[in-house]
């Protein structure tokens, strides 16, 4: 009887560690795949962290980077390595696999075979490249499992945040990498630079407090996310998982227990 369902999880960032972390807890073993640069914003609630730093933790659970040819199941931790096409995944034998590399369009397929695979956020549909889909949209119900079609699209606008959508993003203003002036979790001003990207100013917008920076390694494009800052301010701590990567967590284990795939039961795939 496999007792810890094993879960592939495509991708490291933000929804996808918040759903990593509700998986663990609840009794799963997870490994999460990564690309070589991730380019997670809100990096102390995102296990990508482990790729630039070799270890992250997430609401104290650890996550640990391995090579992809040593990685190994555990209890109550999760495995991190660099995998961005998932040719590990056959090796492994996952009980199921997760796709939350939220790329907002058709994914490229990840050789899973039969293993069922659940997509988180718009770009998948039922039946064709995803057996279910977890709802990611704040306007539609984020969590809720989808068993025909597909999630709500993107609209590419941020969800809004104390009144403010847009202006709490900080973008690359060039190619290049990010030198950070503050750190996560500081108080910033309307105004205020809070890096450079290419020898320009990155500026924040609003008054708030800085919830997420790429990392500095992180090859950026002109443009891409570099930054957060959340218009609530100190009442917010960034080392938090939101509620809304929860709500989308709980919905990926409610849709794994629709597969059949929850601790306690014999799914007949992955070995210990």
């Amino acid at each position: 009887m496999s007792v810890a369902p094993h879960i592939w999880i495509q991708g490291a960032g933000e929804m996808a560690s918040a759903t990593a972390l509700c998986l663990v807890r609840a009794g799963y073993r997870v490994v999460m795949a990564e690309i070589d640069r991730p380019l997670a914003v809100r990096r102390l609630v995102c296990f990508a962290e482990a790729v630039y730093e070799g270890r992250a933790t997430v609401e104290e659970v650890p996550g640990i980077l391995c090579f992809p040819d040593a990685a190994t199941w555990r209890d109550g931790e999760v495995v991190v390595f660099v995998d961005p096409l998932g040719a590990a995944l056959p090796g492994l034998h996952p009980d199921a696999v997760v796709d939350a590399r939220l790329t907002k369009r058709p994914p490229v397929p990840l050789p899973r075979g039969r293993t069922p695979l659940i997509g988180v956020g718009p770009g998948f549909t039922c039946g064709l490249d995803a057996d279910l889909i977890v709802e990611t949209h704040r306007g539609s119900v984020p969590g809720r499992v989808i068993d025909v079609g597909g999630a709500e699209p993107d609209t590419g606008i941020p969800g809004i945040v104390a009144g403010q959508t847009v202006a709490r993003v900080l973008r690359a203003p060039a190619a290049g990498r990010l030198r950070p002036f503050c750190l996560i979790g500081e108080s910033v001003r309307a105004g205020q630079t809070v890096g450079e990207v290419g020898g320009l100013p990155v500026v924040s917008a609003l008054e708030g407090l800085l919830r997420g920076l790429v990392h500095e390694r992180a090859e950026l494009s002109a443009g891409v996310k570099v930054g957060d800052v959340d218009p609530r301010g100190a009442s917010i701590d960034p080392r938090a998982v939101t509620d809304k990567g929860l709500a989308i967590g709980e919905g990926v284990r409610s849709a794994l227990v629709r597969l059949g795939v929850s601790p306690g039961v014999d799914t007949g795939g992955a070995q210990d």
